[in-house]
C-alpha cells in the first residue's frame, strides 16, 4: 500500500492531497496545475513539503512529524521521464546495467532476461539511444529503472512526448507493468484513455486536493468527476473477448451485452477494457431499430449532473457496468430523463479507437 499526505503553501497555490494506493498502477489524473507533478516531485524528494508523510509498505521515505526526510539518492525510487534520457554514448545494455548498478546488494533484484522479454528489447541490445525511436527509448527507460530495484516507479506524462503511434506502441508495455511487476507505479497524466488503459486506481485531482479516489471504473464512471473536462467524459466497461468475425468485427461480452470492435489482436477468453466516450453515446428510451449502430446497452439512469452550459451528464447503470452519455439539456427534458428511468444507449461500433481498449487487467 501506498500511502501519501501532503501539505505546502506555494504563493497563490496550495497543496493538500492524502490519498492511499493499492497495489498496481496508481494514476493522478487532472488538468495542468492541479498539482500532479507536485505530488510526483515530493515523493521523489524534489520537494520538502511543509508537512506530510510518504510510505510504500514499511519503507518511508518522509514523516514530517517524526523529522524524517529522506534524500532523493535513498528513496530506492525508479523515475521515468517524458523523455528517455537514457546515456547516448552507452548502449542499451549497458543502460540498463546501470541502473541494475544502483540496487542495494541485499535488495530482490529482477532479471535482466526476465525484464527484456517483457518490455522486448532483445533486438536493441546493443545500439546506441540515437538509433532508437522514441517508444524504444521509453521501454529502454522503463527496463533501466526496474533493474535498479525500486521500492516506488515514477511515471511523470511518460507518453506525452511520442506521437499517436509510438503512444500504441508503448501502452501494452506499462500494461505489463501494472500487471507483473510487484511494485507500486505513480503514474502522472490528463489522458483519460491513457487513465481508462491503464490505471488499477486512480486519484482525480483539481486545485491541489484530491477529488475522488478508487477504482478506475468507479472514478471515470462518475459524473461528478471531470478533471480534465466534460469532452474528456467517458466511463471503463470490462469485456471478454467472444469471436472474431469474416467482417472484421470482433465480438466481445460485457455483463452479457454483445459489443463489436473493429478486429483486436487478442484471442477469444481475453478479458479487454473498453473506453466509452460520453459524447460518443446515443440515448433512446425505446429499444432502436433500423439503426447502423451495433452497439446498445440496455440500463437504468443512476444520476444527472447538469452542466453551466447546455450540457447535462446522464450516468446509466447497464449490465456491463456504468456508461456515460453527455446530452444537451433540450434532449434531457424531450426524453423525460430522471433518476430509475430505462433507457437505451447506443454506441457506434467505430467509434472506439484503439486508444481505448486495452488488456484488463487487476482492478478493472
Amino acid at each position: 500500500m501506498l500511502e501519501v499526505a501532503l501539505h505546502h503553501d506555494f504563493p497563490g497555490f496550495t497543496l493538500d492531497a492524502r490519498f492511499e494506493a493499492p497495489p498496481g498502477l496508481t494514476v493522478l489524473f487532472g488538468r495542468s496545475g492541479s498539482g500532479k507533478t507536485t505530488i510526483v516531485n515530493a515523493v521523489a524528494g524534489l520537494l520538502m513539503p511543509d508537512r506530510g508523510r510518504i510510505a510504500a509498505g514499511d519503507w518511508t521515505l518522509l514523516d514530517t512529524a517524526a523529522g524524517l526526510r529522506l534524500k532523493p539518492h535513498r528513496r530506492r525510487l525508479g523515475y521515468i521521464f517524458q523523455e528517455g534520457r537514457l546515456f547516448p554514448h552507452l548502449t542499451v545494455r549497458q543502460n540498463l546495467r546501470y541502473g541494475a548498478w544502483f540496487a542495494p546488494k541485499d535488495a530482490p533484484r529482477e532479471e535482466m532476461g526476465r525484464v527484456v522479454e517483457m518490455l522486448g528489447i532483445g533486438a536493441l541490445l546493443d545500439r546506441r539511444p540515437g538509433a532508437l525511436s522514441g517508444g524504444e527509448k521509453q521501454r529502454v527507460a522503463i527496463g533501466r529503472a526496474l533493474l535498479s530495484a525500486p521500492k516506488i516507479i515514477l511515471a511523470d506524462e511518460p507518453l506525452a512526448a511520442l506521437d499517436e503511434a509510438r503512444k500504441a506502441e508503448i501502452l501494452p508495455y506499462f500494461e505489463r507493468l501494472r500487471d507483473e511487476v510487484n511494485v507500486p507505479i505513480l503514474f502522472v497524466s490528463h489522458s483519460a484513455s491513457e487513465v481508462a488503459r491503464l490505471a488499477t486506481t486512480v486519484v482525480a485531482l483539481e486545485d491541489g486536493r484530491v477529488i475522488r479516489q478508487g477504482p478506475a471504473a468507479e472514478v471515470l464512471g462518475d459524473p461528478a468527476v471531470l478533471p480534465t473536462g466534460a469532452r474528456a467524459a467517458g466511463a471503463v466497461v470490462t469485456a471478454q473477448v467472444v469471436a472474431h468475425h469474416a467482417d472484421g468485427l470482433t465480438e466481445l461480452s460485457a455483463g452479457g451485452v454483445p459489443v463489436f470492435l473493429p478486429r483486436v489482436a487478442q484471442g477469444p477468453g481475453a478479458v479487454l477494457r473498453l473506453r466509452i466516450a460520453a459524447h460518443d453515446v446515443i440515448l433512446s428510451r425505446a429499444r432502436p431499430e433500423g439503426l447502423s449502430a451495433l452497439n446498445i446497452f440496455p440500463g437504468t439512469v443512476a444520476e444527472i449532473r447538469e452542466g453551466e452550459g447546455p450540457g447535462a451528464m446522464v450516468a446509466l447503470d447497464t449490465p456491463a457496468g456504468r456508461v456515460l452519455a453527455r446530452i444537451t439539456h433540450r434532449s434531457r427534458a424531450a426524453l423525460g430523463l430522471a433518476p430509475g428511468v430505462a433507457v437505451h444507449a447506443i454506441v457506434k461500433s467505430v467509434s472506439s479507437a484503439p486508444s481505448d481498449i486495452g488488456g484488463g487487467g487487476p482492478g478493472a
